[in-house]
């Protein structure tokens, strides 16, 4: 048994299910303990949420080692989000029930094995059963660091650790394809997944060793909801599966996709329904009478927008339109994963200072506007001309981001923070899902939209359209091209589509733009919060 964090004779220390706060004073606490096991649960943090991306600049790779299809090999990182999304909103019950130390542990060493497993996998079908389970395993890291962080530390440090989860829901994303790229090309594929064993081998060490900071509350176990278990699992997942796959089926057109969104539909009302009305539900959804977690809850869901629709767009963009390279698209997109890294110690400043509604107005409008920019994207744009809008943006979400999750709790109780960060943690998952979905749509259907009109304004009959022909085909004969005109013709609607492409990118950076200013609109109905004092003594 390890030493407990709090003192001996705290009341919070012996009450099983009762949630911990450290007195401000310092009494009786040792911060280093805290910090060591706090410190543990981030790094796992990071290691579950790494997994996301981590593979994703290796899937060639991984696909030529298992003999897997380019379909299948898509569900390697499918069926994590879906596993992930799942077990979300059940951490509230479990933590209480175990308490956070042991579901914790747990969780990571369940995360260990299956990774073990995922890389010694030998066929897509073995592969996808792991990763689906290490997804689970994953999924229940990510919401307890938010709820430990707000209810462990006092209200002056609770920015501070608000900050740190910011940095790694913001950085894991970003620095995974570039870490998974590396570790494949000086050892192999499989050691994106083996490089989680010495890590989670010291995750499990700091927590089960200084993590001490509640008790679980055994008698949780009776009554548990399972019908509401059951129609939470199938309305997650459906809801999930439409989203990721939605636009690559021309999302009604195809049975499954219209089948499985009505079936998200009817679960989820029966769900919710369920959870209002069975005596001990699985996932509280309490918190929701809180006109400020509402409203939070919103601004979270735009952030997860802005923070993955943002990382979604430009790769595709500097890929497709402008050509660029892995490395080169890596390179530009560094700047926004910096720009978020180098400012989260600022954002975390602000927030502190100021009412949270001016810090979301702010964070919210300086994203929007750096968003907004995207609206004129020409054919030309790279490294440069990207560069004051991902900054911008990164500053802005991060301020956003820490504001909106602060907002989300603060005039919540402290026995509901375990419950919020769950809900937390989905919506923003589920915010980022819905975001990307609806932007391939955007891109798919107004890339024909844009084209069917500039293909019509662009005809023979047109000057100057007759000119650029005649100069193309000037080109194709001179080049020897057999059939000059049809090579001319080609060209020339290639650069109709490729204009076509561009402007559909504008509307979709118009799109989210559009979504950070109604924010900024939300975050003006909160109700007004005070400034966080600052850190006294010793950490920070």
């Amino acid at each position: 048994m390890t030493d407990a964090v709090l003192h001996p004779d705290s009341a919070q220390a012996r009450t099983p299910g009762a949630p911990v706060m450290l007195g401000s004073d310092g009494a009786h606490v040792n911060w280093v303990k805290v910090f060591l096991g706090f410190g543990g649960m981030v790094i796992g943090q990071f290691m579950a949420m790494l997994d996301i991306q981590i593979v994703a600049s290796s899937l060639v790779q991984i696909q030529s080692g298992i003999g897997a299809t380019a379909d299948e090999i898509s569900w390697v990182q499918t069926i994590y989000l879906l596993a992930e999304v799942v077990i979300m909103p059940l951490t509230a019950y479990l933590t209480k029930m175990w308490g956070t130390r042991p579901f914790y542990v747990f969780a990571v060493l369940g995360f260990i094995l299956t990774s073990v497993a995922v890389g010694l996998s030998s066929s897509v079908g073995m592969m996808i059963v792991f990763r689906a389970f290490q997804g689970v395993f994953a999924g229940a890291m990510i919401p307890p660091i938010f709820a430990t962080a707000m209810t462990l530390f006092p209200p002056e440090r609770r920015i501070t650790a608000n900050v740190i989860v910011g940095l790694i829901v913001t950085l894991a994303p970003t620095v995974g394809p570039t870490l998974g790229g590396h570790l494949t090309d000086a050892l192999n594929w499989r050691w994106l997944f083996f490089i989680n064993v010495p890590v989670g081998a010291l995750v499990v060490f700091l927590v089960w060793r200084y993590a001490d900071f509640d008790r679980g509350d055994p008698s949780l176990s009776k009554g548990i909801d399972w019908w509401g278990l059951g129609l939470m699992t199938v309305f997650l997942l459906s809801m999930q599966y439409v989203l990721e796959e939605g636009a690559d089926e021309s999302w009604f057109q195809d049975d499954l996709i219209l089948w499985l969104t009505v079936i998200a539909g009817l679960t989820g009302v029966a769900f919710i329904w369920r959870q209002l009305a069975y005596w001990q539900p699985i996932v509280s959804l309490k918190p929701f009478r809180d006109r400020n977690f509402s409203l939070g809850i919103v601004m979270t869901f735009v952030t997860g927008i802005s923070l993955f629709g943002g990382t979604f767009l430009l790769p595709i963009f500097l890929g497709q339109v402008r050509h660029f390279s892995s490395a080169e698209v890596g390179t530009t997109m560094l700047v926004s994963g910096l720009a978020m890294f180098m400012s989260a110690p600022i954002a975390g400043r602000i927030v502190r200072m100021m009412d949270a509604r001016i810090s979301m107005v702010g964070g919210f409008a300086l994203a929007a506007w750096a968003i907004q920019l995207g609206a004129r994207v020409t054919d030309q744009w790279g490294f440069s001309e990207f560069f004051v809008l991902q900054a911008a943006r990164g500053l802005g979400t991060m301020i956003a981001m820490i504001a909106a999750q602060q907002m989300s709790v603060s005039t919540l109780p402290v026995s509901m923070m375990k419950d919020a960060s769950g809900l937390i943690n989905l919506v923003r998952n589920v915010g980022g899902a819905i975001g990307l979905a609806v932007l391939s749509t955007i891109l798919t259907h107004q890339t024909a939209v844009h084209y069917a009109d500039l293909a019509a304004a662009v005809n023979t009959a047109n000057p100057t359209s007759q000119a650029m022909l005649e100069g193309l085909t000037q080109m194709m004969s001179a080049g020897g091209m057999a059939d000059p005109e049809a090579g001319a013709r080609k060209a020339f609607f290639g650069m109709i589509h490729r204009q076509a492409s561009v402007l559909s990118f504008g509307d979709a950076f118009a799109f989210l733009a559009l979504g950070c200013w109604a924010a900024v609109a939300l975050a003006l109905f909160a109700k007004p919060g005070k400034a966080m004092p600052a850190p006294q003594g010793g950490g920070h």
